[in-house]
C-alpha cells in the first residue's frame, strides 16, 4: 500500500513538494490544508487531491501517514507538534523553525510520539555536493583550511511586499540568511564540520518595510581549525548562483549551484578529470538567484526518497530534526554577533536575546 502524504500550507514551495511526491514511488499525495481556504482549493484542484481548511480534520484522515509543512518559517512548530500527536511523520521545509526553543519542541514531540522528523535541504542531494562530501571524507583535501559560502541573490521590493509575513522576525525569522542562504549554511557545515565561533555584520540596505537583513557577512572558525566566510544578500542585482568553496593543503574545489567549476588536487586521478569535465554546466534552472520559483524539484524528490526509505526501515533520515536545528543555531549566532559586535561561541546554551527581534525593527 502506498504511503499517504498531506501538505500543510499551500504557498509556492508546496508545489515543489507536490510534484516530488507525485513522482515518489510507493507514495500517494492525498490532501492539503491551508488556513486560507482559497489557497487550499487552488492546490487541491491543481493536483486533484482533497483540500481542508481545518487542520485537525486533515490530521484525522487515516489515509495520511506523512505530512510536509510548507507554512511560513515561524509557523512550523504548531502543525508539526499537532501532526506528531496524531502519529503522523513530519517533513519540514527549511528552516526547521526560527528559534532553538521551537525547534526543540518539535524534536521532542516527534520523539515522544515515535514519529520521524526530517528537515528539507535538497542541496545536499545534488550530485556535486555528494562528490564534494565524498572527497572530504576520503581526506583528499588534506588539512582543511578554508570553507566559504556565497549567496548573492536578488529579490525585488515587490517580493517582500507580496506577503505581510515576508521580511518579519515573527514569521520569516530573519532575512537573507534565515530565508535564502540557510541552504548554503547547512551545506557548508555538513562539508566542513561543526562551527566553533562566529563574528559577523548584518545590514538592511536596499529594501524598505522589512525588519530583517538583506545583507550579511560572517567569519567562522570551525572546530577542526579551518576558517571560513559566509556572505548572503538579497540585494545583489541581478543575482548569481550560490557558491561553495572548500580548500585544503592538498586540494581545492568550487561548486556553483549544481556545477563543479573547480576540482583540483595535488595528485589528480582519472576520476578527478572525469568529474571536472562531466559536472560543469549542468544547472538547468535559475537556482532561485533572482526568481524564487526558478528551481527544480529533482533534489526534493531525491530527499523524499531517502526520507521515505528511512520511515519504512525505522531508521533516522540523513537530515533529521537535530541536523535541521544546526543551521538555525548558526544563523542565530550570526545575528547575535552582528548585534553585539562580539564573537559568539558555539554551541549556544539557549536562544540569544536579540533586541532587534524584540523591537520588531
Amino acid at each position: 500500500m502506498a504511503t499517504g502524504f498531506g501538505i500543510i500550507g499551500c504557498g509556492m514551495i508546496s508545489r515543489f513538494h507536490a510534484r516530488a511526491i507525485n513522482e515518489l514511488k510507493g507514495a500517494k499525495l492525498v490532501a492539503c490544508y491551508d488556513h486560507i481556504g482559497a489557497a487550499g482549493q487552488r492546490l487541491g484542484k491543481e493536483f486533484d487531491i482533497d483540500h481542508y481548511n481545518d487542520l485537525e480534520a486533515m490530521l484525522a484522515d487515516d489515509t495520511i501517514d506523512v505530512v510536509t509543512i510548507c507554512t511560513p518559517s515561524g509557523a512550523h512548530m504548531e502543525p508539526a507538534v499537532a501532526a506528531a500527536r496524531r502519529g503522523k511523520h513530519v517533513i519540514v521545509e527549511k528552516p526547521l523553525e526560527i528559534t532553538l526553543k521551537r525547534c526543540d519542541k518539535m524534536i521532542a514531540a516527534c520523539q515522544k510520539n515515535g514519529v520521524t522528523l526530517a528537515t528539507l535541504f535538497p542541496s545536499r542531494f545534488h550530485r556535486c555536493s555528494q562528490l564534494l562530501k565524498q572527497a572530504i571524507d576520503a581526506k583528499r583535501f588534506g588539512q582543511l583550511t578554508l570553507g566559504d559560502a556565497y549567496v548573492k541573490w536578488f529579490r525585488t521590493q515587490e517580493y517582500y511586499d507580496s506577503g505581510k509575513w515576508r521580511g518579519t522576525w515573527a514569521l520569516d525569522g530573519g532575512g537573507a540568511l534565515m530565508n535564502q542562504a540557510i541552504h548554503s549554511v547547512d551545506l557548508l557545515t555538513w562539508l566542513m564540520g561543526p562551527v566553533a565561533e562566529i563574528s559577523a555584520y548584518t545590514a538592511t540596505l536596499a529594501h524598505k518595510r522589512i525588519e530583517v537583513e538583506d545583507i550579511a557577512t560572517a567569519t567562522l572558525r570551525f572546530e577542526n581549525g579551518a576558517l571560513g566566510v559566509i556572505e548572503a544578500t538579497t540585494a545583489s542585482f541581478p543575482g548569481s548562483f550560490k557558491k561553495i568553496e572548500v580548500h585544503g593543503s592538498d586540494g581545492s574545489a568550487t561548486i556553483e549551484e549544481e556545477d563543479i567549476t573547480s576540482w583540483q588536487f595535488a595528485t589528480m586521478t582519472a576520476q578527478d578529470k572525469k568529474i571536472a569535465s562531466e559536472h560543469s554546466n549542468v544547472t538547468q534552472t535559475g537556482g532561485g538567484a533572482a526568481d524564487p520559483s526558478a528551481i527544480g524539484h529533482a533534489a526534493h524528490l531525491q530527499q523524499f526518497e531517502e526520507i521515505l526509505a528511512a520511515i519504512k526501515k525505522g531508521t533516522v533520515p540523513q537530515i533529521d530534526g537535530i541536523e535541521g536545528r544546526r543551521s538555525v543555531e548558526i544563523i542565530l549566532a550570526i545575528y547575535k554577533s552582528a548585534e553585539t559586535g562580539k564573537t559568539v561561541k558555539l554551541p549556544l546554551k539557549s536562544d540569544p536575546v536579540l533586541k532587534s527581534r524584540q523591537a520588531g525593527n
